[in-house]
């Protein structure tokens, strides 16, 4: 059965649920208040840059089952089931700023004339669902019945259109049989696992699978000092502990940390959680202490190849917080730039996707058209992020156009031996 959906939220999470939604033959209204991302929508612009996103959505407007709108009450009137997919931002002490979920369900409360499904699509603190369903209960201007669930996402930014569509698992925390009826149905299209729960399990779970993959990156980061320190190879040493079945090598690479949105903000936002629930998750304090020494252990690299970082020019490769997407929050690019800036260095620029972005966010340096501008009389090249052309580089042009041939990974993406061939100064993490 094909469904009326409204997918409040037109953000990174709610834009892609609502255009896959609507790929799977739904009719989907997806609603924000942000009236400039909704008129870029509508003439057919996409406002961030995720592979395949711009298609799935210009081809289900076309065909009249993917709509946006900023009148939320337009969006939920013929929706049975409404996703909530509004942001959950950090507050100061690290909690998740929730006040959005609260409004949002105010609101669709003041517009419900007949059953809705309310759906958390938000990475929300563990018992939210059972403060949507009292808000609910306290704004309902008629008696009509309604269900709350949790179905958390689990997209990762540059293969999310694959992540929907193709999920380890699909995860739905329910409190009835009408709303697990609906969710089975709505996702039957869908091959992979649906693991039932309640509610407050499902909100726990994405907070507890986003925290144990930071915590298996900070831990590999911790072997690559040790590599360091020892004379070993991390990238061998991580293949040896990865080809453990138990353990798995995804997640095992070492470099400058985690960024993003998703880790640090959920990490902070668990160890809260924790916090007010009683228990002190040292565990997790630790993780989020070795991700920040990262960014410091890459800068001293830096300044102790180069010993005076003021007025040379260096340049940087890379400022997204990962390959296939122009997200800059939380990215480790942003940290090191101002160190570097703090020191008085000449820096340049590049990155395939994420320029435009980060000339609103970053000042007084150069932005350049490609590496190889970056690379010409600078006397040090940082690898940030892992973008496949860096990889794929011409090093020999690379090396007549570099005052100094030094470059320092942050990655571990290029061949040492083949570098240190070429007349490179290559430094990596723990290698």
């Amino acid at each position: 059965m094909k469904y009326n959906i409204a997918v409040v939220g037109a953000g990174y999470v709610g834009l892609v649920t609502g255009a896959c939604l609507a790929e799977l033959g739904n009719k989907v209204f997806c609603i924000d208040n942000n009236s400039d991302k909704i008129k870029m929508l509508k003439a057919l612009k996409i406002p961030i840059y995720e592979p395949g996103l711009e298609r799935l959505v210009i081809k289900n407007v076309k065909r009249n089952k993917l709509f946006f709108t900023t009148n939320i009450g337009e969006g939920i009137k013929e929706a049975t089931i409404v996703f909530i997919a509004v942001g959950t931002p950090p507050k100061e002490n690290g909690e998740a700023d929730v006040s959005a979920i609260e409004n949002v369900s105010k609101i669709i409360a003041q517009h419900m004339t007949s059953y809705k499904l309310i759906v958390g699509k938000s990475t929300v603190p563990v018992e939210t669902g059972k403060w949507i369903d009292r808000t609910i209960k306290l704004n309902l201007k008629k008696d009509v019945e309604f269900d709350v669930a949790s179905n958390p996402e689990f997209l990762r930014e540059g293969s999310a259109i694959s992540d929907f569509f193709n999920p380890d698992r699909i995860v739905l925390g329910v409190s009835s049989k009408r709303a697990l009826d609906l969710l089975l149905d709505l996702y039957k299209p869908i091959k992979a696992p649906k693991l039932i729960t309640d509610i407050a399990s499902s909100e726990l779970i994405k907070h507890a699978s986003n925290s144990f993959l930071a915590l298996k990156i900070s831990y590999i980061n911790a072997i690559a000092r040790i590599c360091e320190l020892s004379g070993a190879d991390i990238s061998q040493v991580a293949d040896g502990i990865g080809m453990d079945k138990r353990i798995g090598r995804a997640f095992l690479d070492a470099g400058i940390g985690f960024g993003g949105f998703c880790f640090p903000k959920d990490l902070d936002a668990f160890i809260k959680i924790s916090e007010n629930l009683g228990y002190d998750f040292k565990l997790l304090k630790v993780v989020r202490e070795i991700n920040e020494k990262q960014k410091e252990l890459f800068f001293s690299k830096i300044k102790s190849s180069l010993w005076n970082i003021n007025s040379k020019i260096i340049g940087v490769l890379g400022l997204s917080f990962k390959p296939e997407t122009d997200d800059l929050r939380f990215a480790p690019s942003l940290s090191i730039i101002e160190m570097l800036k703090k020191e008085g260095a000449c820096i340049k620029a590049y990155d395939p996707k994420a320029m435009e972005k980060a000339k609103s966010l970053i000042k007084d340096i150069t932005f350049c058209k490609n590496a190889y501008e970056v690379a010409k009389e600078c006397e040090c090249l940082l690898i940030i992020t892992e973008w496949s052309e860096f990889k794929n580089l011409d090093f020999k042009r690379l090396k007549k156009l570099m005052k100094r041939r030094l470059i320092i990974d942050g990655r571990n993406i290029l061949d040492k031996e083949r570098l240190n061939n070429l007349g490179f100064e290559y430094i990596g993490i723990g290698r």
